[in-house]
């Protein structure tokens, strides 16, 4: 209804974050997940910053949603609280350097990690790793695990989602450094350190041929030839981790380098592959074309013997064609002069030739009538037999 919308508003006062409202940092469904819980409507209705830290006090877990329907723990349901009301930083602050109850220290961290900038985020929350105190955290299967709150602000520094909210982006710490935004980290350590170095050195005996200076400078606990010595340990120290910094970041450029490299060779191999594949294709053409050439030289080749055949038949077609056309003008010239001879009279007998021709007339007549065919040893039948069988014809009956 209507007054559940309105306790749900972010407060009209509150400023954006990162260029949103401040409730959107926590995904809609989840949202809505912590609008329908029961904590958020009984426990969290008209909470302020000053009563916020009450119920912050009575958090024994840390957590985000749980369960087969997503049911968000008390934890993510302050945390949006803090988003809706946006308390000052002072107070946010106040939260983080809570040491009676770890569980509000860890939901002040939880905020400014949310809401605050980056170095704002490296400068109060880098100081918790030395926190060592354990804490339980829901499991998405409604189980608890023990985990500790250097490690919550491990998650918090380096992962991009904790406790089903997606934290904003933040630079890394190297970055910062490079740009002065951020001093070199110092570890809570060093001083442990140093402090066992300097009792180990005076429970060291002293030299007998040692100066009296420097018995006294060492009985009076620090000498200036150890505090030099001293920082020049911490300047190498800090040139040292600078160059493993360095290191790794030229080895991240040196390993895009590399990358890019191999993608270059690959390029000249695939590069080369098309070549020989060029190579091989023109090769298959020129085995083909050596394959037709061949072909149509053979072709050609038989072509010009049937075209020498069938010259060479025509010419002789033609000349048998010319044989039997003059073999048919001798024997047309050979029946002229038969005709001649047998028409002209035999000389000495011209007056006689009227009374001849009744006379062969009646013979042939009786040769006719006799049935008997011409005489074979006659000279002149015995050459037109021979050329009617030159030509092909049978001899005359």
């Amino acid at each position: 209804g209507e007054p559940a919308t309105m306790a749900n508003r972010t407060d009209p006062l509150a400023r954006s974050i990162h260029g949103t409202n401040p409730q959107n940092l926590v995904e809609k469904i989840v949202r809505a997940k912590i609008y329908q819980s029961n904590y958020w409507k009984e426990q969290c209705f008209g909470l302020t910053a000053e009563t916020l830290v009450d119920k912050a006090m009575e958090l024994d877990h840390t957590g985000g949603t749980h369960g087969g329907n997503r049911r968000p723990t008390p934890f993510l349901c302050l945390a949006l609280k803090m988003l809706q009301i946006q308390p000052d930083k002072e107070i946010v602050v106040e939260f983080i350097k809570n040491e009676d109850y770890k569980y509000v220290r860890v939901l002040g961290a939880f905020y400014l990690r949310l809401t605050g900038t980056v170095a704002d985020v490296y400068q109060y929350l880098e100081p918790l790793y030395n926190d060592y105190r354990k804490i339980r955290q829901k499991l998405s299967d409604g189980k608890f695990t023990l985990t500790h709150v250097d490690e919550f602000i491990d998650e918090l520094l380096t992962k991009d989602y904790s406790c089903d909210t997606a934290l904003p982006r933040i630079q890394k710490r190297w970055i910062l450094e490079a740009s002065g935004t951020l001093e070199p980290r110092r570890s809570a350590l060093e001083d442990d350190f140093e402090e066992e170095e300097e009792d180990k050195e005076d429970g060291q005996p002293m030299d007998v041929d040692e100066p009296n200076t420097r018995e006294k400078d060492h009985l009076r606990g620090r000498s200036p030839t150890k505090e030099r010595d001293r920082e020049r340990e911490r300047d190498r120290d800090r040139k040292h981790e600078r160059h493993h910094r360095d290191r790794d970041h030229d080895r991240d450029r040196d390993h895009g380098d590399y990358g890019r490299g191999r993608e270059r060779d690959r390029d000249r191999d695939r590069g080369r592959e098309r070549d020989r594949e060029r190579d091989r294709e023109r090769d298959r053409h020129r085995i083909r074309d050596d394959d037709y050439n061949r072909d149509r030289d053979r072709d050609g080749r038989e072509r010009e013997r049937r075209d020498r055949d069938r010259g060479r038949h025509r010419s002789r077609s033609r000349s048998r064609s010319r044989d039997r056309r003059e073999r048919d003008r001798e024997v047309g010239e050979l029946r002229k002069r038969r005709g001649r001879g047998s028409a002209s009279p035999p000389r000495g007998r011209a007056d006689d030739g009227p009374r001849e021709e009744p006379k062969k007339r009646k013979e042939k007549k009786e040769k006719k009538g006799s049935g008997k065919g011409p005489d074979p040893n006659d000279p002149e039948i015995i050459e037109m037999n021979k050329l009617r069988a030159s030509i092909g014809l049978g001899p005359l009956k």
